[in-house]
């Protein structure tokens, strides 16, 4: 069988990386071509992505490639959602990108649902409120009479916006898209009564297009400044959840996901958006997913808790790696729950301070060293993915037999076991790579080497097996609670 090669960008919101996809033989393998900061600009109190930066570093991996003779069938970008850029008439940007950390959307939420209300809004799009949406994003732009919205042409998320600087062909990928809250879940295509309602004129916004389309070939002048000639650019799932969600190794529709690092989103797969007064009362969200499906799911705090207390004490002179905080957790037997996705654990000045108050308002014991801490979280965490589990089950249209857990958090054996014990079904861990697997594979199935979603999971499974946690009940536990 030929060799292929596949370059996945996998940019995130502090980091981007260039990896490597070789499908040979029915096996598949993966390797990090380059590494490359995503720094965020802060100019007269505004916060920007350096769009230029992402640019270079996207040219020099591919300089990279040719160096080492890497013949690539194609390329994918997949990122963070909601943030976009402006086109002008003449096709020059307009500017940086904004960057959802800005807090400019602060309370405009509450200002836009004055035009529209909250609960029309989320059955209009089915995506949960957060002030950085674009939809709040766009709104504010208006209000401020921001230059670049005014004169643009084209508004482009940030996928699409790098790959037209690669190819010069703009197009609006369906994934990336239904993080705005400006899409139809239903139609695909945004709604135009909401893009009225922030002042965006409909033709500013690309159609609409899915997963696995071509979007075009690097420009001759990229072609030639590489070396790596004009590869194709695929429109993979721009959003880095939905190729990573593309990856999990599934072997039936029975599963819900976790996909877990400094933040956990929790979901299912499913066909057809889920809209009701349960979704929205829980703050649920259906963004876009491979081959036109849904992804339901919603946000859950992971480790964020955890990496700032590992902050605290690194300051104070404990270094600890998450071997030593996985090991303390397992000797410690502190009892008490704290709920992690209470807002005062959103980005309080002492993380500690505020673990230790929690545990005093709810009347539980308070931890007594840092192992109680660690051993706290794990636990609260497993926890908050049973009640969430619990929601899911309850509005999923299929039953829910297995947890696959994918990302960096995929690692952790200790907390993967926990979840087990306290979901009571089988938790599969890994791939820890799987959106830039998904991103990779993706664009195999554009090539038509693989046939379907199916078809791009038998082959992780085979090339990245997963690792099986299976329930088991603790003795010497307090049982977990509500909170």
């Amino acid at each position: 069988m030929k060799e292929y090669n596949f370059l996945a960008f996998d940019i995130g919101a502090t980091s981007g990386r260039a990896v490597l996809g070789t499908l040979k033989d029915a096996k598949f393998e993966m390797k990090e071509i380059h590494r490359f900061p995503n720094p965020m600009v802060e100019l007269h109190g505004r916060f920007y992505w350096d769009i230029y930066h992402l640019y270079t570093s996207l040219i020099e991996s591919l300089t990279i490639c040719a160096r080492q003779r890497i013949r690539l069938h194609s390329i994918g970008i997949d990122t963070w959602g909601v943030d976009f850029g402006y086109v002008a008439l003449d096709g020059s940007l307009l500017g940086l990108p904004r960057a959802y950390r800005d807090p400019y959307t602060d309370g405009v939420p509450e200002d836009f649902f004055k035009r529209i209300p909250k609960e029309e809004v989320y059955k209009r799009t089915g995506i949960q409120v957060m002030p950085f949406n674009s939809l709040f994003q766009l709104f504010r732009a208006g209000q401020d009479s921001f230059i670049p919205q005014e004169v643009a042409e084209k508004i482009l998320f940030i996928p699409d916006l790098l790959a037209y600087m690669l190819t010069e062909r703009m197009v609006c990928e369906y994934t990336i898209a239904s993080t705005s809250q400006l899409l139809n879940p239903e139609t695909h295509k945004f709604d135009y009564k909401l893009l009225e309602a922030v002042g965006v004129s409909p033709t500013l916004m690309c159609p609409v297009v899915m997963p696995g389309t071509l979007i075009g070939r690097l420009s001759e002048s990229i072609a030639r400044k590489t070396g790596i000639g004009e590869i194709p650019v695929i429109a993979v799932a721009g959003h880095d959840t939905a190729s990573a969600v593309a990856a999990v190794p599934a072997s039936s529709p029975n599963f819900a996901y976790l996909s877990s690092g400094t933040w956990s989103l929790m979901g299912i797969e499913v066909e057809k958006p889920i809209i009701n007064e349960v979704s929205f009362k829980n703050n649920f969200t259906n963004e876009g997913g491979i081959e036109g499906t849904t992804r339901f799911l919603k946000n859950i705090t992971g480790m964020w808790i955890l990496e700032r207390c590992r902050e605290q004490w690194k300051r104070s002179g404990l270094d600890y790696s998450y071997d030593d905080m996985v090991r303390m957790a397992e000797l410690s037997e502190f009892p008490s729950l704290i709920n992690p996705d209470d807002p005062r654990f959103a980005n309080p000045e002492s993380m500690l301070r505020e673990i230790t108050a929690y545990c005093e308002e709810t009347g539980q014991a308070v931890p007594a060293s840092d192992a109680d801490y660690i051993h706290c979280i794990f636990y609260s965490l497993a926890n908050r993915y049973k009640e969430v589990l619990e929601i899911l089950k309850s509005m999923s249209p299929h039953p829910i037999e297995r947890l696959h857990v994918i990302g960096g958090g995929s690692r952790n054996d200790l907390l993967n076991q926990l979840t087990a014990n306290a979901i009571g079904i089988p938790v599969l861990a890994g791939p820890s790579e799987a959106t830039a697997i998904g991103n990779c594979l993706i664009q195999a199935k554009s090539a038509g080497l693989l046939t379907d979603c199916w078809e791009m999971r038998r082959l992780i499974a085979t090339a990245f097996p997963p690792k099986e946690f299976h329930p088991v009940v603790e003795t010497g536990r307090a049982p977990s609670h509500p909170l």
